[in-house]
């Protein structure tokens, strides 16, 4: 990954650009600590993208067995204080 100072990367924002869709994503510092990063629209398509059910519904269908998922009614144990 590519880093740009922040000076240049305002500077060269098109060349940025440019860069984050040919090569990939394109790191910004500043004082030499990433700042940011710019991505393609297809990196970053990707990255957000979602199969459209909610997690409990994926974690629910990631079970290929007959697994029983209910719990037991015990309530605990009895014990005086």
């Amino acid at each position: 990954m590519t880093a740009w100072k922040m000076e240049t990367a305002k500077a060269r924002l098109s060349e940025v650009v440019r860069q984050a869709q040919l090569q990939g994503p394109q790191r910004i510092t500043i004082r030499g600590e990433a700042a940011a990063v710019v991505l393609s629209q297809e990196d970053y398509a990707q990255l957000t993208r979602t199969s459209g059910a909610n997690w409990v519904d994926q974690f629910r269908q990631s079970f290929t067995g007959d697994i029983d998922l209910s719990r037991d009614e015990d309530t605990g144990r009895d014990f005086s204080l």
